[in-house]
């Protein structure tokens, strides 16, 4: 629960857009494929073709209902409805097939449940179960061509991410194929060797560079060569850009048509957007009210000491970027009065300024200085678990040098995080904690941010300082 720090930067983005939030690269959700839909409404025709065979009282509306959400489902669960690079109805075909069955196989045993003079028999069933087969087939398999078609026609802007030999590689297949429906127009290398070939696609180094690469080519896909990149994963992510690893699957089996020219290439799936809002907030609500009771007293005894010691106004007030870039107000016992506004918005760390009292050391130094940011917690402002919150202008600085730094803002600010448990509060690294917090957000659990808390109230019982 202290202030961050870094090394000197070098840019600074200026604030754009609304007054009340800070300039982040641009958000852009990844696009659910219009291909997917279509894919659905083969699924729903082919049932519909197939009861045609049947007779008019074994076609209830009831039954058709239950049949396709069954089908749906099941085909849902085995990611038939999430196309790989090339996808062909023959890889597909057991699972279309296996599914179908169970799907008609129920339909059948739930009709004979509830209406037994109108059961199917085993030949209405097969000759139901042959059209809907048959049915499906058919629509995917032009499906699929007129995807094929369509991405050799109009290949999407993509950015390949890896060690610079081994990302120019990768391009060039693309370049040479593109029935896989990528067009690369950049690499950002993760590695460049002492004597790089020349390229004829930009070689991107810097988040600038990448963040004018994506809004100048409308770039969608993100194709990692190697090993996933989690910054670049998490700023890629950011713009919107779809992710794909090529080579290292990590083990994983994928079907035999998700592979780029004989690479084997998986999917890398953003988490869940939202997930455990309430919970999170709940907890927060909870524990946030009950401390800010049971501290009461020494959240006075804390300001009559500023009081007496430093004077008038014992809360200082500081603006801070929460989550999606908005602006509020954090709220901290006053250790140090800013000799101006300037000093307050863009001086990094007064942890040894001389200015400081006898009482704001301790405060600084035990983290007191931190507890009126419960009101924060208790408000939504911030969470009690989550990326630490920073000024305007460091966030612009810092998002303009680390990769991902702006994407921690996908989650509420909070009072303490991954990174500080883990040592790295005061002047330690920023891009450490940037990896920190991005992990965090990935991998985030209610439990975790229980465990969290508890080993921040162990720190704070041995303090260091900030």
């Amino acid at each position: 629960m202290t202030t961050e720090s870094t090394s000197p930067a070098t840019t600074v983005v200026q604030p754009r857009g609304r007054a009340d939030r800070v300039a982040l690269p641009p958000h852009r959700p990844v696009p659910a494929p219009p291909f997917v839909s279509s894919l659905v409404a083969a699924d729903c025709a082919a049932v519909l073709l197939a009861a045609l065979t049947l007779d008019h009282e074994q076609r209830s509306a009831a039954l058709l209902m239950q049949l396709t959400a069954c089908l749906a489902a099941l085909n849902a669960y085995a990611d038939l409805y999430r196309p790989g690079a090339i996808a062909s109805v023959l890889d597909e075909l057991p699972a279309l097939a296996g599914r179908a069955a169970i799907a008609w196989c129920a339909a059948a045993a739930l009709l004979a449940a509830q209406s037994p003079q109108h059961a199917m028999g085993p030949a209405a069933l097969a000759v139901a179960y042959a059209v809907h087969l048959a049915s499906v087939c058919g629509c995917r398999a032009v499906l699929h061509h007129r995807r094929r078609a369509a991405a050799r026609a109009q290949p999407g802007s993509a950015l390949v991410i890896g060690p610079e030999p081994a990302a120019q590689r990768l391009a060039g297949t693309l370049a040479r194929h593109p029935e896989y429906g990528i067009r690369p127009v950049g690499i950002v290398a993760t590695h460049r060797p002492p004597a790089p070939a020349e390229s004829s696609l930009p070689v991107l180094t810097s988040p600038e560079e990448i963040h004018r690469a994506v809004i100048q080519n409308s770039v969608r896909d993100a194709v990692f060569v190697g090993a996933e990149q989690p910054e670049l994963a998490a700023l890629l992510r950011h713009y919107g850009c779809a992710g794909q690893l090529v080579g290292d699957t990590g083990g994983a089996r994928t079907p035999m048509s998700e592979h780029l020219w004989g690479h084997a290439c998986r999917r890398l799936d953003p988490p869940p957007a939202h997930r455990g809002r309430l919970p999170k907030r709940v907890l927060d609500f909870t524990v946030a009210g009950l401390m800010l009771a049971a501290l009461s007293p020494l959240l006075l005894l804390c300001a009559a000491a500023i009081r007496l010691s430093d004077g008038p106004g014992v809360i200082f007030r500081q603006e801070r970027v929460g989550q999606n870039g908005r602006l509020f107000t954090l709220l901290k016992f006053r250790t140090l009065r800013p000799a101006d506004a300037e000093e307050a918005a863009t001086r990094w760390s007064v942890a040894h300024d001389e200015r400081m009292s006898v009482v704001g050391t301790f405060l600084r130094r035990t983290s007191l200085d931190e507890l009126p940011q419960l009101w924060n917690v208790l408000r939504g402002d911030m969470s009690l678990v989550g990326p630490r919150p920073e000024r305007p202008y460091f966030v612009a600085k810092f998002s303009s040098l680390h990769p991902g730094y702006a994407a921690r803002h996908r989650m509420p600010v909070g009072l303490t995080g991954l990174a500080q448990v883990h040592g790295l509060r005061g002047d330690t690294s920023i891009e450490d904690r940037c990896r920190f917090d991005n992990h965090y957000i990935d991998h985030w659990s209610l439990w975790q941010d229980i465990c969290i808390l508890l080993r921040t109230a162990a720190s704070l019982i041995r303090p260091a300082g900030s």
